[in-house]
């Protein structure tokens, strides 16, 4: 089973369709309980990273997804969801994060035009299961005014570029977090979603 973490923040109906179009069974769900059940957990999110830390700690999924990560069940982090992976962001003052991965968030450089928004590639730097079927240089959909800077260049999958280059899908093991929307990102999106579903 398949756990999308509802703490108020985001689309997640678009989420678990994208999993339900590639025959994979995905539930919503704001119980602690339910997430520590399934065998692979999903948060994503659109919003503020102080609000959504705020909701995780309120829902009680702060210590349910930590014990999800060390278990070593397949994780993964969408958009929002990435970013609250990192130790901490700099978007409307300081926050802590996740500390799953070392790191942190920081706001696209001044020029670029923000948000950071439509088709843009990706630059695989690890082969990954999550990637099986995806080919270099393929290009999702992205909606974003910070990006991730990982502390630790190992977990660096894929990076994309937009005036710098940034890191678009971080990893390690059986945990992913990806800074596009898979979901909206028509069939090489849904083979990421079926990907992550396949982990053992």
């Amino acid at each position: 089973m398949i756990s999308i973490i509802d703490y108020g923040m985001g689309n997640l109906r678009s989420v678990q369709k994208g999993f339900e179009h590639v025959g994979l069974d995905a539930v919503i769900t704001p119980d602690p309980d339910e997430v520590r059940k399934a065998d692979k957990v999903v948060l994503p999110g659109v919003g503020a990273f102080g609000d959504a830390m705020e909701n995780l700690k309120n829902a009680g999924m702060v210590e349910v997804i930590t014990d999800a990560v060390k278990a070593g069940k397949p994780f993964l982090g969408i958009c929002l969801g990435l970013h609250l992976m990192f130790d901490s962001s700099e978007e409307f003052g300081f926050h802590e994060g996740l500390k799953i991965f070392p790191g942190r968030v920081r706001m696209l450089p001044p020029g670029l035009k923000i948000p950071h928004m439509g088709w843009n590639q990706i630059e695989i730097r690890q082969e990954v299961p999550l990637l099986k079927g995806i080919p270099e240089g393929s290009s999702f959909y992205f909606v974003h005014s910070y990006y991730v800077e990982p502390s630790d260049p190992e977990i660096v999958t894929t990076v994309t570029d937009y005036g710098i280059k940034f890191t678009s899908i971080a990893g390690k093991g059986n945990v992913f977090g990806i800074q596009f929307h898979p979901e909206k990102s028509s069939s090489l999106g849904l083979q990421i979603l079926k990907n992550f579903g396949e982990m053992r």
